[in-house]
């Protein structure tokens, strides 16, 4: 698979602009992508854990290019280190690229690129600015991007038994705040939610589609990175619909999401709102969760 064929059908063109290694403070090394496209004009992301998950686009041996060029976007093979001239070798490790002499398209070998074949923990994940940077208890957003990493980082989660990716895997990082109704929309939605309505009642409230989300992006950053066996991690069985494009894509397994305070009462998210939030995703968004909060009962 190509990263043409990433485009074709329906799906949004993807472009790879630049990747840069991103030492974490509770794991592993990732690889920080960042995507242009022709459907909007935002910032998308991968957040790769992998050195040999590589993008088609960013690789592509372009014309005219020099191999600092290559290594200043991102662009090689094992480590940068002071000295380095070369991209696609890195003697240190003994590993090299090789490309299509006639498209420039990067080749395959198992040494230095991950199988497309492999079954690839991924998590399609949508930007939640109060989530993820205000300390929100209204939602689990923060809660579950902390998870995915951590879930793509170990070989399996002790609490839950799930197999993790072992140290293998994609979050993919979409800009679209508030179920793609922006954060100002959202703020309002909060304001409603306080006032008595559901995160549902309130988005049509402010005539606004339950959920407003596109995943096209997310299939053709994952087709990007040639990948094809998803172990998706969610809960919502749209997300499920939506990441599925044969051939290219199939999902092979849903992890579950599981909120970390039903398996641990003294960690995790628990107030009131959490509690009204999860619920109405299972109530009325048919979320896959078995949950230990009773339904149908009042949030107060």
């Amino acid at each position: 698979m190509t990263a043409t064929a990433a485009t074709q059908g329906d799906l949004p063109v993807v472009q790879c602009i630049a990747r840069a290694r991103i030492p974490t403070t509770q794991g592993p090394d990732i690889f920080l992508h960042l995507y242009a496209n022709n459907r909007d004009k935002k910032e998308h992301l991968a957040i790769v854990f992998g050195e040999d998950i590589r993008s088609r686009s960013l690789f592509k041996q372009r014309p005219g290019e020099s191999q600092s060029d290559r290594m200043i976007r991102g662009a090689y093979v094992g480590k940068l280190r002071p000295g380095r001239t070369i991209a696609d070798t890195d003697d240190v490790l003994g590993m090299s690229l090789h490309f299509d002499e006639k498209t420039g398209e990067l080749l395959y070998e198992s040494q230095t690129t991950w199988d497309k074949d492999n079954d690839t923990l991924v998590r399609i994940h949508s930007e939640c600015y109060t989530g993820e940077n205000a300390w929100s208890a209204r939602c689990d957003c923060g809660e579950q991007f902390d998870r995915a990493g951590r879930l793509i980082a170990c070989e399996h989660e002790r609490e839950t038994g799930i197999v993790g990716g072992n140290g293998h895997g994609v979050i993919v990082y979409l800009r679209q705040e508030g179920r793609g109704i922006g954060l100002g929309e959202k703020l309002k939605a909060y304001n409603l939610q306080d006032l008595g309505a559901d995160t549902v009642q309130a988005n049509l409230m402010l005539k606004h589609p339950v959920d407003a989300r596109d995943f096209s992006i997310g299939k053709a950053i994952i087709m990007d990175l040639g990948i094809s066996n998803v172990r998706l991690l969610t809960n919502n069985p749209d997300k499920i619909q939506q990441v599925v494009y044969e051939p290219y894509i199939r999902c092979v397994e849903r992890v579950p999401m599981v909120p970390i305070h039903w398996t641990n009462e003294n960690e995790g998210i628990k107030s009131k709102e959490i509690e009204g939030y999860l619920r109405t995703k299972i109530e009325r968004m048919g979320h896959l969760l078995q949950e230990p909060i009773k339904l149908h009962s009042s949030t107060e």
